[in-house]
């Protein structure tokens, strides 16, 4: 079982670099592609937890599908702004590395080191 997660995007240099931070320091790592299976409403409320952040706060607000979905309108709910992620994974910040029960975005992909 690995000690690290990572939900990772192969096109976006951050996470890229996150993941050459946790190879570096030979970290067993399990890698998921999260575009291509995307996490659940429960993940990603398991994920908010261990980042100790609010869904709003690990949105990618430069996304089309945001200005799309009006997800700036704050009557949107917590559930909401999940189910929209599910939805629309490329919407989820990213990388995001977990360990244990804690997690971090790595951006700076240096972030990763706080867990290691």
């Amino acid at each position: 079982m690995s000690d690290f997660i990572i939900y990772h995007n192969p096109r976006c240099s951050k996470s890229r670099q996150t993941l050459e931070i946790l190879d570096q320091h030979d970290l067993e790592t399990e890698i998921v592609l999260y575009l291509d299976n995307p996490p659940s409403a429960e993940e990603i409320a398991s994920i908010l937890n261990k980042l100790e952040l609010s869904p709003r706060d690990i949105l990618r607000k430069g996304e089309d599908a945001y200005k799309e979905l009006n997800l700036k309108n704050d009557k949107l709910t917590n559930k909401d702004l999940i189910n929209f992620m599910v939805e629309n994974p490329k919407l989820i910040e990213r990388p995001i590395v977990i360990r244990g029960d804690k997690a971090v975005i790595g951006r700076p992909p240096e972030n990763v080191l706080s867990l290691v």
